[in-house]
């Protein structure tokens, strides 16, 4: 079924550890410049993992964005705010507009970084308790939308790391089903101690620099960061008369349900989503130029995508690459980092290189393993996988004008 009203970007915002804004991030991808190092701003013994931090403190952060050290933030949401500022300011949206715009973010950490923070003080005394009360994801959320003004609706998604890509398939059918004309969509995720214990648990964290879909692959590296889009009606692009910076022509999500935190052997859910994904676009499987996969650098993730992808695809596979390479994974906010990325390709005309790749693996895809330049795209899938197997892709296409 394909979308009978379109659905447009007209702006975007990114910070990660690659770059704070759009351009900073393309050219680390065009220079081939990983952001993955050693722990900095995450205060935990466990140095021996390598991450993708944003490069800037808390401190930092708030004084970018003129917070006073008195007001309590998070590391979440002061990312969030240095995003959604880009995203507003590139699609011409003031604090006037906002009464007529949704907000909807992703997160599953929120918070966390604070209340991990003042928990003890929490249990014996009162003097920590506004810091307790931004645990929450929606607390992220409500954050963010504040510094900005009011905007006509706000909501979270939480769904583990689709969950920015599926703020973003919400706030598509609220404009599709008329419920929104303009909705800023993704989300924020920082990197905390349970964060970062828990993949540890999985023991799916690498103690190298990741290598999405290669034999010698180990595990994640985790990240941080934050990206929105602006989604608009026809309408209000005409009415706002603003430029429109590529099309939201299909989404799917999908829940395999294998199992809590591993991939289903055969990618069903990764399969379904990619295939509603492109059958909403009205394309064919062959019309897709390329595939910012999920590829986290796990084993149980890279085999189970790539046979999804080889289901789907067939001999006739589109050029494929991870960007958590790059950046790390970026769990929650992966969904909108990527699509921001995947935006920034398809403006520019490149393939993102599949950093740290050395050897082919038995089942799994070979990657892009370089940056591809002067390569005109149309159609790009991002893929972007939970826990609990809730899959989720994007389709964006460059606008043509009919």
């Amino acid at each position: 079924m394909t979308l009978e009203k379109p659905i447009f970007i007209t702006g975007a915002g990114i910070v990660s550890s690659i770059g704070n804004d759009k351009k900073s991030v393309l050219a680390s991808l065009l220079e081939e410049k990983s952001g993955i190092a050693r722990l900095e701003y995450l205060k935990t013994g466990h140095k021996e993992f390598p991450v993708g931090e944003v490069k800037l403190s808390d401190k930092e952060m708030a004084g970018i964005l003129g917070i006073k050290d008195n007001i309590p933030t998070t590391r979440t949401s002061l990312m969030g705010m240095l995003a959604l500022k880009e995203a507003l300011d590139d699609a011409s949206i003031n604090a006037d507009d906002l009464p007529e715009v949704g907000f909807i973010s992703g997160t599953t950490v929120g918070g966390m970084d604070m209340s991990e923070q003042f928990y003890l003080d929490f249990l014996s005394n009162d003097t920590k308790n506004e810091y307790i009360k931004t645990h929450d994801c929606g607390a992220c959320t409500e954050m963010i939308a504040d510094h900005f003004g009011t905007f006509g609706f706000t909501t979270t998604i939480s769904t583990a790391c689709s969950s920015a890509a599926n703020a973003i398939i919400l706030g598509a059918n609220a404009i599709r089903n008329g419920l929104a004309d303009i909705v800023v969509v993704g989300g924020s995720e920082c990197i905390t101690k349970f964060h970062l214990n828990g993949f540890n648990s999985l023991m799916i964290l690498d103690k190298e620099h990741c290598r999405p879909f290669c034999d010698t692959r180990a595990g994640l590296n985790l990240g941080e960061g934050a990206a929105f889009i602006v989604l608009e009606s026809r309408e209000s692009v005409l009415k706002r008369g603003v430029e429109i910076k590529a099309e939201l022509k299909g989404y799917g999500n999908a829940c395999d349900a294998f199992h809590q935190t591993a991939s289903s052997p055969d990618g069903e859910g990764a399969f379904l989503a990619m295939k509603e994904a492109i059958e909403m676009a009205g394309l064919q499987p062959s019309e897709i130029d390329y595939i910012n996969a999920h590829g986290t650098g796990t084993p149980n993730n890279d085999h189970s995508e790539s046979q999804a992808m080889k289901r789907l695809f067939g001999s006739d596979m589109p050029p494929v690459s991870s960007t958590k390479s790059f950046t790390g994974h970026t769990t929650s906010a992966s969904g909108s980092i990527e699509l921001v990325m995947c935006m920034l390709a398809l403006r520019n005309n490149f393939v993102p290189g599949n950093l740290n790749w050395q050897k082919e693996a038995d089942g799994v895809v070979v990657p892009v393993t370089s940056t591809r330049s002067n390569t005109p795209l149309k159609n790009i899938l991002c893929n972007s996988f939970g826990f609990g197997g809730n899959d989720s892709s994007l389709l964006i296409s460059k606008w043509e004008e009919q």
